[in-house]
Order: C-alpha cells, then structure tokens, then sequence
C-alpha cells in the first residue's frame, strides 16, 4: 500500500512539471490533494523570484500546505431588487474576506505563512469568481432562483450558506406546510457494481434531505412568503451515530466527502449483519427501500417473527403459528416445504425469500414430526402426543387448558400401574380371568383419556373375550352405540360365535357376501358391525359415511404396510376411538408398528419418514439399544401385551423339538444344483441390483425351499427325483408316535399339503383340510374339533395361521421353517391356547445343510430383539443384503 501511495504522490507532481496554468482544473485539484497528504514526508516550499529567477536556496521558502475543509462562509443578502453575494474564509480563529485574499498559482489562497488548497474545484472558482468581483456578486431577483439552483445550492455541500434575507420558520408556517410532524427517517439502497451505497435521509415535511449534506430546507406559506425549516442536527447526529455502529467499514468512512455510505456486496449480504442490521434499523423506526432491487438479491431483509400459541381441542392440541418476515405472512405448508428440503430460505408471496433462523428449523422439524398441518396457521398435534406438547413449547406458549391437560395425562401415565378397576358388565356371559379384567381395565383406561391403543396378548389368551366384555361396558356408559370390527374373513364365523356365546345381548350386523347390507342407514339398531378387511376394500366409500363410537382391527397386521389399500382404506374410516387387536404386531420389522399405531393414535410417532429414520432403520438394521428401548418408552402405554408364561401358568406343557430329515440322494442333488445356480446369480448382482428386483431374490429362495419340502412342487423341467424325504418322516410320525392323537400340519404351500393329503389318503388316515379355497371354514373346524375319527387337520399357513381354536389337537407339525418364529408361534397357538387341557407338541421338521437350517439361525437373532421391544423385529428377505443372501447359500 505504501508503495501505491508513492506512487500516486510522484505522479500527482508529475502533472505540473510544465506549469499549474497547463493542467485540466478538475484533475489538477485532485492531484494536488494527493500532493497534499504528502505520503513520502517531503517538505513544501515556495519559489521566490524576487531573488532569483532560477531555483536556488535563497529563492526557496518553507511553506505551510493545508486543505481549506468547509471553512468557507458565503452569506445572501436582498438589496432592493438584486440579491448581493459575499463570502469570508475562516482560518486561525479569524475570518478573512475572500476577495482580500491572494490566489497563489491559480490554486491556493494565501493567508500568512499558509497556503489553503479548498476542497473542490466549486469552491475555488466561486473564490475566483468573487475576486474577480471585487468581493462580492450582485444577482438580478428575476435571475436569482436560477443562480440559486445552479451555483448556490451544490455549494451548500461545500460551505456554509447563510440566506440572511429568508427567515426561519414561525410556528405555525411549520404547522400549515406539515413541518411539524414526526421526521421519517429513510435508508436509501442502491447497486453500486460491486458494492451497496447506503444513503440515509430525513424527511422533513415533505422534503427529503440527504443527512450527510449541508442542503438547506426552503418552503413558501400560503401567502408566498419564503420560510428556512432549520434541521434537528441532533436527531440527524444520531441517525449516522446509528450507522457508524453497524459496521467498522462505516466509521472508516466518516470524512470522506461523500453523502452516502457504502458497503462490498459480500459483506452487506451477509446474512448474520443484514438481518441485524434491519432488525435495529426496524426497531429505530427506519424505512429501508431498494433492498430488493440489489442485482441479483432475492432475499428478504426482515427477520423471523414467529409467533405460537398451543390451545386446547377435542382430540388435538391446536398450535396456533404465526410466521412473518415484515409485512409478508407466510402460511406453514410453505415452512414444512422449506424444512422438509432442508432449506432455510422460504419463498414469499411478494417473490422474496425469507430467512429460516436455524434454531427454528429444528424447532419446526420437530414440530412437523411431531403433528400434521390442518392450514396456514394451524398444527395439529394428537392428545395421544401429549409428551411432545411439553418437550416442545415454553411454559408461556401453553394456553392454561392445555396446560392443565397435560398435567393431568401425565400424572395418569405416571400412575399407569394404579389403573382403576371396573366392574365386569353385567350382561357378560361368562368369567374374566384376572388378567382379562386387567385388559378391561386398560382399555377403559384408555377411554377416558380419549387414547386409542393395541391389545397384544399373546395368542389364545382370549383378546376377542376382553373386546366383547369391553363394548358391553361401553353400552353401559354410552347408551347404544355402534363398533365396527374388521376381521380377516377366516375369522368371521369366530367372532360370530364368540359374541353368540359370551355378549348374547349385543346386536350383531356381518357386512360379508354378495347379499350384504350397502348403507349405513340401520347402522344405529346394531351394537357391532362385523366385516372383513376385503369387504372394508370394496364398500369404504360409504362406511366412512358413518361416525362408529369405536373401531377395532383384528389381526391389525393386516394394515402394517401404510402404503397398502387397506391402510389407506382404514385411515378413511371414522370413529370416537380405535383400537388394534393383534398376537403379532411385529411380523417382520419395526416399521410394522407405524402403520398399526398411526392408526389407533395418530401423531404419536410422528410422520412415516421421521419414523423410519429415527426409530424403524436404527433399530431393525444396526439393533440400536438406545432406539428400541426408545421407542419402547414411547408405546408401552398404549400397547397391552401378556404371554401365556405370564397370565396363563394353568396351561400344560408346550414341548418343541425339530426333526431332522435327511434328504435322499436324488433330492440332495437337484436341490445342490439349483443352490449352486441361485450363488452364482447372486454374487454376479449387485447390492443396488438386489434393491430393485427382490422378487427375483425371493423366487430363488421360494425355489430351495419347496425342494426340501418335495422336488414335486416345482413345475416345468427339472433334474429327476420325486421322493420327498420329509412327507416319509411325517408318515412314520403319524403311524407311529402320533398315532392316536389329534394332529395339525402346517405348510406354506398348499401343493405340499395336497401331497401329504394323497399319502394320508394311500395309508387310509383320515383327515380334512383347510386352504384359501375351503368355502365352509367354520364347518371344517368343528368337525375336526368334535369328530374323534378325524386324526390329521392339513392347514395351510394363509388361510390358518390366526384366529383358529383348534385345542383337540395336542401335536402340531411345521412342514417348513417360516423367516419369522411369531408366525410359528401363531401356528402352534392353535392348539396351545386358554381350552387345552393336554400337552402340546411343536415338531419343527428341517433338511439339514440346507436353507432351512440358515433360516433357523436367522430366527435365533430376531428372538433376542423380540424380548427388548414388543414381540418379533428384524426386516426379512427385502431387507437381507448380499453377503446375509450368500450366508443364507453357505457351505
């Protein structure tokens, strides 16, 4: 930098090497303005010719070099019809008047020892033209308002101009010219290239006066007479005091001349400094115009206003949110669109952009998680939510309902333990076991907060008993009131039989078959509206129609899957309450909760893609503890589940063991051969290749399985071999430990039950069968259920895995192992539930060194994640990766 100045010193001297007279007057006063500043710390001297033409050191004088600041005074005075103009310099205390002055080289006025270089070329030739004048300048009034645009007012800038022939303002001119209002104060903005000037003003009246020049304010009365507003130099001292503080760059530029300040784009749009900036400049009472207007600047100067208020509704919380960026609202769909793409700026309605604080981006994520958007203004988020209500909001944004509210809930939930007792509804038919009224207790529990909740009991220990009891209970509290329920179809005649036998006073409706009841007309007469999930598919267009006091899914796994029809069809429906009724809530992963809880209380885990990344993907692909026992937390409350270890130690002995069944020479050769092919195809995919296209990895797997089963089941050409070493090891069972008991076979493929039918049929043992195409469900288990003839029930996993009281039998064989042990279960617990008086026998029958025994060691680690979250919870074959597919394919 020194280098530069030294530079711009040597060639300002430079001009004047052929004389002051030859250099252009505006280039030549800004050179000397650098000479002045005299950045090589020379000294000045004059030449003085009266001893010698030429330079010698008697002819050379030191001399002072000073710059005339604004120490010119220029004073207007009437006389008669012309206007006389005078000026004096001030200099060492004294004034001076300018025509009496000496002009030294055409550019300095000569005072004493000093030469005074004015600030600008108009000073120094208004100087010259009064000296030319003789001092001072005589101007015709019919001439003087243009002299006075043209020559006095830029001077204003430069000097001080007394109009001693105008007079200040009266109060009441000040009144009648709106003077006396309140002063605006304005920054201007404007594109400067590369840099923002910022000019600030006061308006006075109706004049707006740049507050870093001298300009004088003139306004005429209503009887034309001239009048001075004098300016208020101490608001005007602390409207640049206010700027200064701003920012560094400003204070540097404090006697530079100029009537703005300026600013480098990069650092006036700088996000942290300009929204400061506005926001003091907002609280001074500041109009800002031309922010918008900056090339290339689509941002808005206003920071975030938000304001919230949490209210009270019938099953929400009404969070009340206000967003503004100055005068522009801004509706929460367009935040939840900003956050939800990770974005800070939000696109307003005036096409500016609104700044997002990021604290406030975590506070709305988690507000969005936490509830769903009603409208512009309103988040909703369920009472079932209450945790998040008091995580979320300051003490001073709860409405005192709310407050109060969440108080109590929690101090509910605190005492989860204490739940109140209920009597057992007199029109009951039967007896509650201790733990069924504990059930009844829960669920009206959750009744009077309003919360909807899953009931989980382990399988055959009397869920559709605590249901009945529960809507007798509510018919006693509530006066009659229709509950629809949903079943899969294999369970119609069950619940049909149950309510017969145990709530004979309920009115029952099944909305099931070609001759159903299509309108919701008569829905009031009856108690229950029985119908099944595909039924509910068909006619969900007008049982939305209807408002049921309760809604119960049974088998609620049915609608895990959110984006399944079911789901979808289920969420349509509308109800005081719900509830899901299920032995398996986790069939396959964690995610399967979502779909079921976010049906009977919604809002509770928050959205779809919130779960699955904080609970669903931790949990079930890297077994995070921390999450599941999170997530376990969060649930517990609204979820009822009792094992039969726990409730039920009345029952007998449940045995299980597996069965070996070596594979002959045949079968073990087609199934090497096709094991081989399904590696080979596996390891030439890639892991993004096994993403896309599952179905073909679940064929392969599909494929390995039935030839452990029977070579028989797999259809077109194949290697030969038909034996099935497995059908031969269930026969010699059958004949021969089994023999005399009642037995339950259960396969996944309905063509291996046909098979095991035809040897059964071969050997003279009699049985009956259970599939998706067994049109008298109810009729064939009864049958087998009374008929002491009838040894072996083949029943197909589908068709009846759930729902069945089959306790005549007392063995129960598993032709194949299932990717989930909770579906085994489900088979077993056909047998092994409340009725079973003998003891049960699981037999699990696996070829070894096959797919199978992988599978069984996959069941093993889902097992242990079962017990610390709910019931089973680990993703399956669409979730297995390459190297688990490989592992599952091993030696």
């Amino acid at each position: 930098m020194e280098d530069v100045a030294q530079a711009r010193f040597l060639t300002a001297i430079y001009r004047f090497q052929n004389g002051a007279e030859a250099v252009e007057r505006e280039a030549g006063i800004k050179a000397l303005h650098i000479i002045l500043r005299n950045s090589m710390n020379l000294r000045f001297y004059t030449h003085e010719g009266d001893f010698s033409s030429g330079i010698s050191a008697r002819s050379l004088k030191p001399v002072n070099i000073r710059t005339a600041g604004k120490e010119l005074t220029i004073r207007v005075r009437l006389k008669s019809v012309f206007y006389e103009i005078t000026a004096q310099f001030r200099a060492g205390g004294q004034l001076y008047e300018v025509a009496d002055l000496p002009l030294r080289y055409g550019w300095f006025f000569e005072i004493g020892d000093a030469l005074y270089l004015p600030d600008s070329l108009q000073v120094l030739n208004f100087g010259v033209l009064l000296r030319n004048s003789e001092g001072r300048l005589l101007v015709h009034h019919s001439k003087y308002r243009q002299f006075r645009h043209q020559v006095l007012a830029p001077l204003e800038d430069l000097a001080e101009v007394h109009y001693e022939h105008v007079q200040p303002a009266t109060p009441l001119q000040l009144a009648e010219q709106g003077f006396n209002q309140p002063n605006e104060h304005i920054i201007f903005l404007s594109d400067f290239g590369q840099y923002v000037m910022l000019i600030p003003v006061i308006r006075y009246g109706e004049v707006e006066i740049e507050i870093r020049r001298r300009k004088n304010i003139f306004s005429v009365d209503s009887n034309g007479h001239e009048f001075m507003v004098n300016r208020d130099q101490q608001e005007e001292d602390r409207f640049t005091a206010l700027l200064l503080r701003q920012h560094p760059y400003f204070m540097e530029q404090v006697d530079n001349g100029l009537h703005y300040f300026y600013l480098h784009k990069k650092h006036f749009l700088n996000e942290e400094w300009f929204l400061q900036a506005f926001d003091e400049w907002q609280s001074a009472g500041i109009t800002v115009l031309g922010f918008n207007e900056i090339e290339g600047n689509r941002l808005n100067p206003n920071r975030a206003k938000i304001q919230i208020k949490v209210l009270s509704g019938i099953n929400w919380f009404n969070v009340v949110v206000k967003v503004r960026f100055g005068r522009q609202k801004v509706g929460l769909n367009k935040i939840y669109r900003a956050v939800k793409n990770r974005n800070q700026y939000v696109e307003l309605d005036d096409g500016t952009k609104g700044i997002l604080p990021d604290e406030w981006i975590e506070r709305f994520r988690r507000y969005f998680q936490a509830g769903e958007v009603v409208d512009a203004e309103l988040l909703g988020i369920a009472r079932v939510n209450f945790s998040a209500v008091d995580e979320l909001f300051d003490p001073d944004e709860l409405d005192d309902d709310v407050r109060d509210e969440v108080n109590r809930i929690r101090e509910k939930l605190l005492h989860f333990e204490r739940i109140n007792e209920v009597p057992v509804p007199s029109k009951f038919n039967g007896q509650l076991r201790l733990y069924q009224h504990q059930g009844l207790n829960w669920l009206n529990f959750l009744d009077e907060l309003c919360f909807g909740g899953c009931l989980a009991d382990d399988m055959g220990l009397g869920k559709t008993v605590q249901i009945l009891a529960f809507i007798l209970l509510q018919r006693s509290k509530r006066g009659r009131n229709s509950n629809l329920i949903v079943v899969p179809a294999s369970l119609v005649f069950n619940w049909q039989a149950e309510a017969l036998r145990f709530a004979p006073d309920l009115q029952v409706l099944t909305l099931h078959g070609a001759e159903r009841l299509k309108s919701t007309a008569n829905f009031d007469e009856y108690d229950i509206v029985l119908t099944t999930y595909g039924t509910l598919l068909s006619d969900v267009r007008f049982l939305r129609e209807y408002t049921f006091n309760y809604i119960f899914l049974d088998e609620s796994q049915n609608i895990k899957n959110p984006e399944s029809q079911r789901y979808k069809a289920a969420r349509m429906l509308q109800s005081r309450n719900k509830i899901a009724i299920t032995g398996t809530p986790l069939e396959n992963n964690t995610f399967d909760l979502f779909g079921q809880l976010s049906f009977t209380c919604p809002g509770l885990l928050g959205s779809k893609q919130h779960f699955k990344e904080i609970y669903s993907a931790p949990v079930d692909q890297f077994h995070d503890r921390k999450r599941a026992a999170e997530l376990h937390r969060k649930v517990s409350p609204f979820i009822l589940r009792r094992t039969k270890e726990e409730v039920a130690p009345e029952l007998p002995e449940r045995t299980e063991m597996t069965l070996y069944c070596e594979m002959g020479h045949e079968q073990r050769a087609m199934y090497e051969a096709y094991e081989k092919e399904f590696r080979e195809l596996i390891s030439a995919t890639t892991g993004d290749e096994l993403e896309i296209g599952p179905m073909h990895i679940l064929r392969g797997l599909t494929r390995l399985r039935q030839i452990c089963d029977s070579p028989l089941l797999l259809k077109g050409d194949k290697l030969p071999g038909e034996h099935s070493s497995k059908i031969a090891v269930l026969m010699e069972h059958l004949e021969g430990q089994s023999a005399g008991h009642k037995v339950l076979v259960f396969s996944q493929f309905v063509g291996m039950l046909d098979l095991i039918g035809q040897e059964l049929g071969k050997r003279g043992i009699s049985y009956l069968s259970l599939t998706g195409r067994t049109c008298n469900r109810s009729e064939v288990v009864e049958r087998f259920q009374k008929d002491e003839e009838i040894q072996v029930f083949l029943i197909s996993l589908r068709a009846g895995g759930t729902g069945l009281n089959l306790t005549k039998a007392d063995y129960v064989y598993l032709m194949e192992p299932w990717w989930n042990p909770a579906v085994e279960n489900q088979a077993i617990d056909r047998a092994h539930r409340i009725g079973q008086d003998q003891k049960v026998v699981a037999v699990r029958m696996i070829c070894p060194g096959t797919i199978e025994d992988k599978m069984q060691q996959l069941q093993e680690g889902k097992k242990e994640l079962a017990r610390k979250l709910i019931t089973s919870g680990e993703a399956l074959i669409n979730s297995l990766t390459k190297e688990e597919l490989l592992a599952l394919l091993g030696e």
